[in-house]
């Protein structure tokens, strides 16, 4: 028997889910540790060896590897919580990243942000100037060495860092992405003056055109890669004393995971790992119930986030956006909002009340958590309109305090807007709807998609408080709240279904139709270094899956779009259909008519993905059936809920999940308690529990 366990660290919870190759799986919950997340990790892992009544290091001894989300590289990044870096670059092209190509103004912005042109800025630079500086070398569009490297420039340079304290540096020098000859051989000076220092290439981080991107996500990865060697290093010299012998993993943007030692050196990859677990676990799920279209929601302490999965597979992009600066990470296409649990609820200049982005997280928390927070957030609204027990979180071992909620409710929102504390409740509940409502319409409808084609899927610890309602708001029919053992840690459950996958770029830009020899010569050397890169990571595969893609654009435009190219030989005719699929995707994204082929069309970046696939694949166990749909053996209670301040408090009936069996129908309004997630089903809605233990909620009201 072999155990496979993945853990998701965020900013509130810590949570793990552990399977077998025999039909177990199990899951625990933590507090996040931000002092030191490692704790909170070996604190979720304890409560997987509780379930499973063996010592941890027992439990570590059978386990075949670990994967691993953490927030702490975008946490550091969003923050500014990053050490100083060097920056080396050609010489005359030092200030691209402080001109940062015109985007640095509007990057990330919201509507509302852009339309205030006097407001914007470039205040948000990676570095200061006297960290960025130059070498004397020049390598030409087509990878021809036209001025050799300077080497005591560049010496001279790496010394003049070093002695401001500097300990990491990137590099990133014109056109090396056709040649990177010269930042090969800086790395090695900069290690034959001291061998410690930390080096982001990048031709290795990020082999495209375009040199503000480049240069910004280099000096990202940069920032984060010796945080991350540290915590990485650390955690599993933690896991192998406490007796784990098989690799950790680390989940990247792209949906599959990587070595933990390999990790650091292309940092800026795991920034969205978190993010994605959830939806790779809707993708496993999804499988089990012929579910190909979904939408996921994740709504966890800080955050809540939206994917798609479409037609079985789930949407990518190949850059994202932090700080206002583009980074070129193959990712997982998630939205996000800080409008978690712990979102904190506060009114504005003008008398408005807002939630989030602002989070209580884990520390101090809701103020209902009784451990120093005063302000009022979404968990506190749910204890004070009767969504969440006065008993607790996770099973009773997190107390709730109704008292503090209340006041901090009082005082902060319901004493300044003249409401009662209940009709102030339910006004953050109603605010928490109706934003991640409108994130869904961003995401789906935005993206051309119809929301009644799709099922959605709604975990995190405060999800299913919400799901119903954000799914309806959206014309959503089907809600399925994952439960059974993993309930709200399913992300993690994502984790430990996730394969090995690594990714390799590469920018040759060139008009189409493009010559066929060239373009396999091109995937030929990026399929070699993906399937190196796959033996490097110590694990052994069912199989390896090769995908291949183009980045096309209109010529003379910035908007490129990824298209499949298909494996196997290359001629003028899939070079003819690339095309067609370019234009198929295009006008799907901005509209029939949008495009102008006349202007021609370019090929850009070229992409291989490659995916290890694993020996496990979590199925979860089937649920008892019922004997009938009544569910009243599961009712345990009534208890008065506000759902609609409009209605009130009603008595509603109060179901223990644990006693719920595949068959039995809820009827709205009703909550049913999980012991680490509460689900909510609307009036007049109803919910059906699946053979999986999934409660399936349809949205349609009944008259």
């Amino acid at each position: 028997m072999a155990y496979v366990i993945g853990v998701d660290v965020g900013g509130t919870f810590t949570d793990a889910v552990l399977d077998d190759d025999a039909g177990t799986v199990v899951a625990a919950k933590a507090p996040s540790t931000p002092d030191d997340y490692s704790q909170g990790v070996m604190d979720a892992l304890a409560g997987l060896a509780e379930q499973l009544a063996e010592p941890v290091e027992e439990m570590l001894g059978k386990t075949h590897h670990i994967a691993h989300g953490t927030t702490s590289s975008l946490n550091a990044l969003v923050t500014g919580n990053v050490p100083p870096v060097g920056f080396l670059t050609t010489v005359g092209h030092r200030d691209s990243i402080f001109i940062m190509n015109v985007e640095g103004r509007y990057l990330g912005s919201s509507p509302d942000e852009l339309q205030n042109v006097l407001g914007q800025g470039k205040n948000h630079g990676l570095i200061p100037k006297r960290h960025a500086l130059e070498v004397v070398e020049r390598i030409d569009r087509d990878g021809n060495v036209v001025v050799p490297l300077d080497e005591d420039s560049a010496r001279t340079a790496v010394s003049s860092l070093l002695a401001e304290g500097i300990r990491s540096i990137a590099v990133s020098l014109l056109w090396s992405f056709k040649n990177p000859v010269h930042e090969q051989r800086i790395r090695q000076l900069i290690h034959q003056i001291d061998a410690g220092v930390f080096v982001a290439l990048s031709s290795e981080v990020s082999p495209r055109i375009r040199e503000f991107a480049r240069n910004a996500t280099t000096i990202m990865s940069s920032q984060i890669g010796p945080g991350l060697r540290d915590y990485l290093g650390a955690l599993e010299r933690r896991l192998r004393s406490q007796g784990l012998v098989g690799p950790l993993l680390v989940m990247q943007s792209n949906g599959g995971a990587i070595a933990a030692s390999e990790a650091p050196s292309t940092a800026i990859s795991t920034v969205g790992s978190v993010l994605t677990g959830g939806v790779v676990g809707a993708v496993s799920l999804g499988r089990q119930l012929a579910h190909r279209n979904i939408i996921t929601t994740d709504v966890g302490g800080t955050t809540f986030l939206v994917g798609l999965v479409v037609d079985g597979e789930p949407v990518r992009a190949s850059t994202t956006i932090i700080n206002h600066h583009p980074v070129n990470v193959p990712t997982l296409e998630v939205h996000a909002i800080g409008s978690g649990g712990g979102a904190i609820a506060w009114i504005d200049a003008g008398g408005n009340l807002q939630v989030g982005p602002r989070s209580a997280q884990s520390v101090p928390g809701p103020a209902c958590y009784d451990a120093g927070g005063a302000e009022p957030t979404n968990t506190d609204a749910n204890l004070v309109l009767g969504i969440l027990p006065e008993s607790g979180l996770l099973g009773g071992r997190k107390a709730l305090d109704m008292e503090a909620a209340r006041r901090a409710i009082r005082e902060k929102i319901a004493g300044p807007l003249g409401l009662s504390v209940e009709d102030a409740a339910a006004a953050i509940y109603a605010i928490q709807n109706a934003q991640t409502g409108d994130l869904l319409r961003k995401t789906v409808v935005e993206a051309g998609h119809d929301p009644r084609s799709f099922v959605l899927y709604a975990f995190g610890g405060a999800g299913p408080a919400y799901c119903a309602s954000y799914a309806a708001e959206v014309g959503v029919r089907e809600v399925v709240v994952p439960l059974g053992p993993v309930a709200s840690a399913f992300s993690a459950y994502g984790l430990a279904s996730s394969d090995v996958v690594l990714a390799s770029e590469l920018s040759d830009p060139g008009p189409m139709p493009f010559d066929p020899v060239r373009a396999a010569d091109n995937f030929a050397v990026l399929e070699e270094q993906v399937r190196s890169a796959l033996d490097r990571q110590g694990l052994s595969y069912e199989r390896i899956e090769c995908v291949r893609s183009l980045d096309l654009r209109y010529t003379a435009q910035l908007a490129e779009v990824s298209v499949e190219v298909p494996n196997g030989p290359l001629d003028a005719t899939t070079m003819a259909d690339t095309v067609e699929a370019f234009e198929k995707r295009y006008a799907e994204l901005y509209g029939e008519g949008t495009g102008f082929s006349a202007a021609g069309i370019q090929a850009i970046t070229f992409r291989v993905r490659g995916t290890g696939v694993l020996p496990f694949s979590p199925v979860l166990p089937k649920l008892a059936d019922a004997d009938g749909s009544d569910p009243s053996p599961a009712l345990h209670s009534t208890r008065k809920v506000c759902l609609d301040a409009r209605v009130g408090y009603v008595e509603t009936p109060i179901y223990d999940y644990r006693a719920l069996k595949a068959g039995h129908v809820i009827t709205g309004p009703a909550v049913i308690e999980v012991p680490t997630t509460t689900v909510v089903v609307p009036p007049e809605m109803t919910g059906v529990v699946d053979h999986l233990g999934n409660l399936t909620i349809d949205t349609q009201r009944r008259s």
